[in-house]
């Protein structure tokens, strides 16, 4: 079994949703295997970001993308499936952390002005 930990993307995407909500998305974490981390099969699949084997679980609407170090699993984002956000770090762009709150927070909003009509 790994203990898993949160960055501070995830708590604050967790503390969005609803508690049983929040449960169901990271119950997958809870469930993983070492064989399942050595040979990665959807929901569960893996990418190299530089030296770093980042692994992506799918959860429900969400996407959990964490890093395995030792018995540890670090989940560095949750993002919604289906967004630009998410497109971008499967895709393997650089985008840091921040880059990742930042977009998460005020594109959308930039979107939402192109769509109003005055």
């Amino acid at each position: 079994m790994f203990q898993v930990t949160f960055s501070d993307q995830c708590l604050t995407e967790l503390h969005k949703i609803d508690t049983l909500v929040q449960l169901d998305v990271i119950s997958p974490l809870s469930l993983l295997t070492e064989a399942q981390l050595n040979n990665p099969k959807e929901p569960l699949g893996s990418f190299s970001r530089g030296k770093k084997t980042i692994y992506r679980i799918h959860s429900g609407e969400y996407r959990l993308y964490f890093e395995r170090n030792g018995i540890n699993l670090h989940t560095i984002c949750i993002l919604h499936k289906n967004t630009l956000t998410d497109f971008i770090f499967r895709t393997k762009l650089p985008i840091s952390e921040a880059q990742l709150i930042e977009q998460h927070s005020s594109f959308w909003k930039y979107l939402e002005t192109l769509t109003r009509s005055d």
